[in-house]
């Protein structure tokens, strides 16, 4: 029997398809391609004769990405096991017509409780993207100190419990090392009296997310791959880049600024959020921010620019 497949909703397809140059023949990168909801989206637009550049640094997303683009008739699709931090080096002298960087988590990854990236699922407390590297969140939680735990929980997920949470973790971990996804909930839980808590989210939302970040160190080096990823772009190019979170977002409009003396656009005064409709459909959209970056396009002779 073939294993089902996880369920996926693209974020702000509709609005990343308008502003994206998809045409017959284009070069199309997704940098973060998952589970390929938006990628399959900009095959429908690039055919005939276009190609894909589909990567990503799971290699397990990769591998059901691959499976439901798999080879189009009218295009070629390129799987990219790497960062999109590499993307430079991935295409080397060629120029991409239009890029897209989801820098949120699908379905997939959330619903995953052997990743332990959601604290609705028990399972080993890890948060990896890259499972054969780097250091796994409990292994991290049990070594750092309060205040560094306290620094996390604050600059990254923007949590007003950040000294309380810390202090629980550590006292918790005295008697029995963090393991699960459920010491991490019952941490934050008996560090949050019940009365000040938002009810709009559960109260382990911040910290999950800020540890989550840190654990891939998600904003290491952002700002230069943004920057590198946009001279990657033909003439009339455009970069599309989704954020979640207000530090990734701060880091994007501030890569644009720079990128603004070396001829490129900023398209959005203000990004563009998800409509309501979205929302409603897809709850995991409510905080994603979409930007856009153009390359200005060279005159041609004789013309004016």
């Amino acid at each position: 029997m073939e294993a089902k497949q996880p369920a996926h909703e693209p974020v702000m397809a509709e609005e990343i398809l308008q502003v994206l140059p998809l045409r017959a023949g284009s070069l199309v990168v997704d940098g973060t391609v998952g589970l390929g909801g938006h990628a399959r989206r900009f095959l429908e637009r690039i055919e005939p004769g276009g190609h894909l550049v589909a990567m990503d640094w799971d290699g397990s997303m990769l591998s059901i990405a691959r499976g439901r683009l798999g080879e189009p008739a009218g295009a070629t699709v390129e799987f990219v096991n790497r960062d999109f931090r590499e993307m430079a080096q991935v295409l080397g002298a060629r120029q991409a017509d239009a890029i897209l960087l989801d820098l949120g988590l699908n379905s997939a990854q959330v619903d995953d409780a052997s990743r332990g990236i959601s604290f609705l699922h028990d399972g080993p407390l890890d948060m990896r993207m890259d499972r054969t590297k780097g250091e796994p969140a409990a292994a991290m939680l049990n070594r750092l100190g309060p205040q560094e735990i306290e620094q996390i929980l604050w600059d990254l997920g923007d949590e007003r419990w950040a000294r309380a949470i810390a202090r629980k973790i550590v006292e918790r971990r005295k008697q029995k090392p963090l393991r699960t996804t459920a010491d991490l909930v019952e941490s934050v839980l008996a560090a949050v009296p019940a009365g000040a808590r938002d009810r709009r989210i559960h109260p382990a939302t911040r910290t999950f997310q800020a540890i989550r970040i840190q654990v891939n160190q998600e904003l290491e080096g952002l700002d230069q791959a943004l920057q590198d990823a946009a001279r990657c772009l033909a003439p009339g190019g455009v970069l599309a880049v989704l954020s979640y979170h207000s530090g990734e977002d701060r880091i994007v409009k501030q890569a644009f600024r720079l990128l603004a003396d070396e001829g490129f656009a900023d398209l959005y005064r203000k990004p563009l959020l998800p409509q309501e409709a979205e929302i409603r459909r897809n709850p995991r959209s409510r905080s994603a921010k979409l930007r856009a970056l153009a390359r200005v396009a060279e005159s041609e002779p004789g013309k004016e620019p």
